[in-house]
């Protein structure tokens, strides 16, 4: 399997961590990080807007890319989200087989 971190923004620490949470429960995602605050300056419809936001960073699997992508839309509070993709081209093995493990089948409880 191949494995993508995936890159995303949120407008506050809450979002981040409801959004992360739902992710991990629902196995689209082995692990999300929520980094902290950032400032975002950006061009939003015709105009140079700034913002605090806060960044995250989830790990999955390639393959579960469009439904995590699906669901984070379906949860996050702005019109347009930032969710990019980044490959992983390698790493630690064991810790690449814990992402496949924990993104796949059902979670025990």
């Amino acid at each position: 399997m191949t494995h993508r971190l995936i890159y995303m923004t949120t407008a506050s620490v809450d979002e981040a961590r409801m959004i992360g949470r739902v992710l991990v429960e629902e196995r689209l995602a082995a692990c999300v990080n929520v980094l902290g605050s950032i400032e975002s300056i950006y061009g939003w419809k015709g105009a140079i807007e700034s913002s605090n936001e806060v960044a995250v960073i989830a790990k999955t699997r390639a393959d579960l890319v469009d439904a995590l992508t699906a669901r984070v839309v379906q949860l996050h509070s702005y019109e347009c989200p930032c969710v990019v993709v980044l490959p992983i081209e390698r790493g630690h093995v064991p810790f690449l087989e814990w992402i496949d493990s924990e993104t796949s089948g059902r979670r025990e409880n």
